[in-house]
């Protein structure tokens, strides 16, 4: 049995990560966690108020993401994560799951995020947190396994991309 695969489709607010990765999820008929569900109320407050996390904020729900990619890998299952994982130490922590976690960091133009987020509406996270996520990201290093993905074009066609550079990478998906 080929290992599980643990797509993250990883960025700042904004980007896309939910539709990407029900794309992607789609596509190769598995699960997906939408991270912002796995936050503690307190955390979703926080944010909702403007006030950005600290990182005692986010161990809990960078442990409970991965304890549910691990559950998933033991069952044999792939799956698709949208989550900021804006620090390498972050993502560090959804590497622990079992399997192979493979990261998509989806990119835009700084003022294209900042419209898509001012167009969102019952959201927690404000459009003002977006420099504070800016000034948090750290991009994919060399030790870390995945792509960077400019997601300005139509969904369908970024989907498509980055599942081209995953059946390549993971043939065991398809």
């Amino acid at each position: 049995m080929s290992r599980p695969v643990h797509v993250v489709v990883m960025g700042v607010a904004g980007t896309g990560k939910t539709t990407i990765g029900h794309g992607v999820a789609q596509r190769f008929g598995l699960e997906m966690a939408e991270g912002d569900d796995f936050h503690s109320e307190a955390n979703k407050a926080k944010m909702a108020e403007g006030h950005p996390l600290t990182d005692d904020d986010r161990w809990p729900w960078l442990g409970s993401l991965r304890d549910w990619m691990t559950g998933h890998a033991d069952e044999g299952r792939s799956t698709v994560v949208a989550c900021s994982a804006l620090r390498e130490g972050y993502r560090d922590v959804l590497r622990e799951a079992d399997g192979d976690v493979f990261f998509v960091h989806l990119v835009l133009p700084e003022d294209v995020n900042a419209d898509r987020l001012a167009a969102r509406k019952g959201h927690y996270m404000k459009s003002g947190m977006l420099d504070s996520q800016l000034a948090t990201l750290e991009p994919l290093s060399e030790v870390e396994d995945g792509v960077e993905v400019l997601n300005t074009g139509k969904p369908e066609e970024v989907v498509a991309e980055i599942n081209q550079a995953l059946s390549l990478r993971f043939p065991q998906l398809d």
